[in-house]
Formats: C-alpha cells, structure tokens, sequence
C-alpha cells in the first residue's frame, strides 16, 4: 500500500471562468511545480483524475441542473436562461465545456475516494476539488458540481461508510452542510470566518442538523481578524471533540487556503504557520479514528503566488510523512514563476516576522472566539450524554 496518491490530470486545468476571475486553477501547476523542486513530488505518486459518470454526479445533483449545465458549456444557453441555476452570474460565468471541466474535477476526487477505500493507499489528495458550494440544483461561488457531497454519498453507497467532512475554508462549507443535514451517518465540521461579513453568510452555531441527523453538523465561526493562534486552539479543541463524538470510519478534508492574511476575498489574520498545523492534526486524528483512512481535497485560495502553492505543499508534505521545509523556497521556481507574478514572492516557506501590523482588537476578537468556543463544545459535550 503506498502511504498516499496524488490526483492530478491536466484536463483538471480546464475548470476556468476566465484569465480575471478570482478562481484560478494555475494554483494546481504552481503547487505541483514548488513540489517536485523540493523533489517532494515523483510522478510515480500521480494518479490521473478520471471523469465522473452522469449517474455519479446524480448522486448529489438534480438531472435538469446537469442537462443546464451541458447546455450552456455547449454556447446553447444564454446567461438569463442559466440564471436562476447559479450560472452565467459574476461568481460563476458561463465557460466553454464547463460540464466536462467540473465532471473532471468530481471524477479526481471520486478517484482519491477508492484509491483509500479500496486500500492501494492510505491517503489521497485531490487539490482540483474542494467546491463547496455547490448545490444540488444550483451553482453558487465558483462552485459548479459539489465534488466533497458527490463524494461523501459514493462513500456511503459503495463502501457503507461513517464519514467526517472537515472544512477549514475561510467561507462556510454550505452547500456539502446542506446536503447531508438529516444524515446520521454524516457528521460535517467547519471552521469558517463570520458570515456576518462573508459570502455565504452561514455556519452559525446555532445549524446543528435536522430530524435524524439533528447534532452531526457543527460550525465554529470564527471573528473577522483572527490570528493563528486562536485559529488554531479553536481547530484544535473542535477536531478532537467532533472525532471523539462521531467515530468516523474515513474523514474528508477540505483544505481552502483562503484564510491567510494576503487571501483578497477574506478577513483572516492567517500565516503560513496555520497551513502547517492543520494537516499535521487531521492526520494524527486519521490515524487514531479512522485506521488512516484519509481524503483530502483543495477549495478556496485566491492567492495564487504567495500562498496557495505553499500551504498546499504542506498538505501533501504531512500526508507522505515528509519532513515540512523552512528557509529560502527554491530560487528555480521563485526565478520560472516571478515573471508572472502580479506581486512580488514571499522567498521563503515561513512568513516575515511580522507580516502585518499589530491589530488594536486583538484581545477582544480572541475573548469572541473563546466565547464562541466554549458555547459550541458545551453543545458537543451534552450531546455525547444524550
């Protein structure tokens, strides 16, 4: 068994609503790029992305959805007929073959999925994935076809599993909530920046599911600003809480690296240092819980230069139990990709100390979290007695 895969095809590329939008799968290229310079990545440990099938993507969307979707990659649909489908908007535009772009994205995902279960490796990555938003008949933020609940229900029909999502996108992971909100045997855990100021404007405390999954669903919303340090007490104490109660059989984790301090779209105090500690936990908790069954896809992340190919570096770094780097990136890549770049490159794997200036209400905004904490984990806590 290999200690893990790494799912990656070009056609994965593909997914592009245009050369301005936010959204930009360049990421996956930089990354891979940053880790094969570190000679982390071999293409002995690639796995191609195969294309998901019409019927698996039933498993989480409504056929007329995917039949719009078809329609309008193919240029027979107007923006105003996919409108009120989440297509054709500013988020999420119409682009060519958008249907076969995001199947692929669904398909590397299903592809991490059996390469766990069926046990040819510990651990997979997919970082195409990670969309979030997606829902069951609509498009919304950049999220055509919700891989992670496409995912999450292959999991349950094919292989019978109790299955984790973790989400540590700075924006709440609604659409995959949603999905599985009277599900039982689906337990969904986000970490997310206040919807007070933040598309989706979700994840509050108060979502705990509904009828028979009533208290799988968890939300730990966390105040605009927030540094490392109460990010990480927060994931730290919610992870080993919500494993503790859930007992998962496999865990999938969405890993958006979108709550850095340089991310465009968010408010998150965040430095590399977060991107370090979140894989090192998820994969310590794997193994104690889940036999090391572990799932992992990308998300969020809009900036592609200074942050996302680091922080994703990490992610496959931890899960091949390789040692994390510090100091200078390699001067190959900063001298291949600076050319490009509309700013210039952090040079190295840390973050300058100090990387912003002091925050005025820092002391408040962690007494919020901590407040927020507590009323969440006593919510878990009595929940374990009943």
């Amino acid at each position: 068994m290999k200690k893990a895969v790494f799912v990656y095809s070009p056609e994965q590329l593909g997914y592009k609503f245009s050369d301005t939008h936010p959204f930009n799968h360049k990421r996956l290229t930089l990354t891979m790029d940053l880790l094969k310079n570190i000679d982390a990545l071999d293409d002995l440990d690639i796995v191609p992305a195969r294309v998901a099938t019409e019927e698996e993507l039933l498993l989480a969307h409504d056929p007329k959805y995917i039949e719009i979707v078809k329609r309008a990659g193919h240029g027979e649909l107007s923006e105003t007929q996919c409108e009120s489908y989440g297509i054709g908007t500013e988020d999420t535009p119409i682009f060519e073959n958008m249907h076969e772009a995001s199947a692929q994205l669904v398909g590397g995902t299903l592809t991490a999925v059996d390469y766990v279960m069926e046990g040819k490796a510990e651990h997979a990555l997919n970082l195409g994935g990670g969309l979030h938003h997606g829902f069951r008949g609509r498009a919304s933020g950049f999220c055509i076809y919700n891989d992670s609940t496409v995912a999450i229900r292959y999991l349950q029909e094919k292989y019978n599993a109790r299955v984790l999502y973790v989400d540590t996108d700075a924006h709440h992971g609604d659409g995959v909530q949603w999905s599985f909100y009277e599900d039982p045997d689906v337990c969904t855990l986000s970490i997310h920046e206040t919807g007070r100021y933040l598309f989706p404007g979700t994840g509050n405390i108060t979502e705990r599911g509904n009828g028979q999954g009533y208290g799988t669903s968890f939300n730990f919303p966390i105040d605009a600003f927030t540094e490392d340090e109460s990010f990480l007490e927060i994931y730290e104490k919610a992870m080993r809480e919500v494993f503790e109660f859930f007992k998962p059989d496999v865990v999938l984790t969405q890993n958006g690296a979108d709550a850095h301090y340089f991310d465009p779209l968010t408010h998150l105090y965040g430095t590399m240092n977060i991107y370090r500690e979140i894989p090192k936990l998820a994969h310590k908790l794997a193994h104690e819980y889940c036999g090391g069954k572990w799932i992992a896809v990308g998300g969020g992340g809009y900036d592609i230069w200074r942050v996302v190919p680091r922080a994703w570096s990490m992610l496959w770094l931890e899960m091949t139990d390789q040692q994390l780097p510090t100091g200078p990136l390699p001067q190959a890549w900063l001298d291949r990709w600076q050319p490009e770049a509309p700013v210039p490159f952090i040079p190295t794997w840390e973050d300058p100390n100090p990387l912003y200036e002091p925050i005025p209400r820092k002391a408040e905004i962690e007494e919020k979290n901590v407040q927020m904490l507590t009323k969440a984990l006593h919510i878990i806590r009595n929940e374990k007695h009943v």
